[in-house]
């Protein structure tokens, strides 16, 4: 009779290690999966920010070349009015 509550306890002591076990590898997993996806949404947020900042620039380089080359057209059309009409009261 002592021989079989022995094994019953030993028994139900491995059962419980086990569901233990169990509960600390779920709650490993479930801390990895939390810190991967906040690395992975940092780290996207990161590429994100670079590359926006990277085509904002490109692309106010390429208005600002556009906008100063017809801002120079336009002053050297003035400037050939203006001496149109210099010449024209001159004369």
């Amino acid at each position: 009779m002592k021989e079989n509550a022995v094994i019953t306890i030993i028994s139900i002591t491995i059962i419980v290690l086990n569901m233990m076990m169990i509960i600390v590898l779920d709650i490993k997993n479930a801390i990895m999966m939390a810190t991967m996806a906040e690395v992975t949404a940092v780290v996207m947020a990161e590429i994100t920010a670079a590359t926006m900042a990277e085509v904002t620039a490109v692309t106010m380089a390429e208005v600002t070349v556009v906008v100063m080359a017809e801002i120079t057209v336009v002053v050297k059309d003035v400037a050939a009015v203006g001496a149109g009409c210099f010449n024209l009261i001159n004369n």
